[in-house]
C-alpha cells in the first residue's frame, strides 16, 4: 500500500464534496481542517472542482485533497495538475487505473462484484473503493467478499452516515470510510461553515473513539 493510501487510513474518514463555486473551496477546507479531517475529496462532478483543488491545496499545503469522480485519463491529468495527491472513481476503468499505476499516481477504483475486485488484483491493487455501498450489500457484501480476497482493503462509499459509519470502521478490512454527511450540499450553498467544522469535529472523533 503506498504512502498516500497509508495516510487515507490514518484519517479514516474522507469527506466527500461537491463544489459549485471555487469561492467556497477555501473557507471549507478550513472548516475541515479545524474540525480535525484535513482531507477532502472533491468530486469532478462540477465545473468548479478543478479550480477548487487548484485553491485548496494552495492555501492550505498539508491538506490532504483526493479528486473523486474521476472518469478519464484527461480528468487524472488535470487533477494531478490542480494538486491532487490521489485519484478515486465511481468505477474500474482498466484505462485510468492504468494510466495512473504507469505514472505513480495514487488511484483507487471503485468495484461492486468479486470479478471487479479480480481486475484490481490483477492491476496489483490493494485498495478498492466500494461504491454505492449502501446499495451494494453494504458491510455484510463487504465481509463476504473479504473471505476469499483476504488482502484487500475498502473504502466504502455511497450511504454512509454518522451511524453506520462506526460499524464499517470497526472492520479490520476497512481503510476509510468516504462520507458526505458533514459537507452536505445545502450547507456549502449557505456558507453554513461552522456546522460542517461541527460535525467534522464529531466525524473525527468517532475515529478516534473506533480506532484508538
Amino acid at each position: 500500500m503506498n504512502d498516500a493510501l497509508l495516510q487515507i487510513g490514518k484519517i479514516g474518514i474522507i469527506p466527500v464534496v461537491v463544489l459549485n463555486k471555487v469561492s467556497d473551496a477555501e473557507p471549507l477546507a478550513k472548516a475541515l481542517m479545524n474540525g480535525g479531517l484535513p482531507c477532502a475529496e472533491v468530486t469532478f462532478r462540477t465545473d468548479a472542482a478543478e479550480e477548487s483543488i487548484k485553491a485548496i491545496t494552495k492555501k492550505y499545503s498539508d491538506m490532504f485533497v483526493i479528486a473523486g469522480t474521476v472518469l478519464s485519463i484527461e480528468q487524472v491529468d488535470r487533477a494531478i495538475g490542480a494538486g491532487a495527491k490521489a485519484i478515486v472513481s465511481p468505477g474500474f476503468n482498466p484505462k485510468v487505473v492504468e494510466y495512473c499505476l504507469k505514472n505513480n499516481y495514487p488511484v483507487c477504483p471503485g468495484i461492486m462484484t468479486p470479478s471487479e475486485l479480480e481486475m484490481a488484483l490483477g492491476f496489483g491493487l490493494d485498495v478498492v473503493k466500494f461504491f454505492p455501498a449502501e446499495n451494494a450489500g453494504g458491510l455484510k457484501m463487504i465481509k463476504a467478499m473479504s473471505a476469499p480476497y483476504t488482502m484487500m482493503k475498502f473504502m466504502p462509499t455511497g450511504g454512509i452516515n454518522s451511524v453506520n459509519v462506526r460499524e464499517y470502521l470497526a472492520c479490520d478490512k476497512i481503510l476509510a470510510c468516504g462520507g458526505s454527511w458533514m459537507v452536505k450540499g445545502e450547507l456549502i450553498d449557505d456558507g453554513d461553515f461552522g456546522k460542517i467544522e461541527k460535525l467534522t469535529r464529531e466525524a473525527a472523533n468517532i475515529v478516534e473513539e473506533i480506532r484508538k
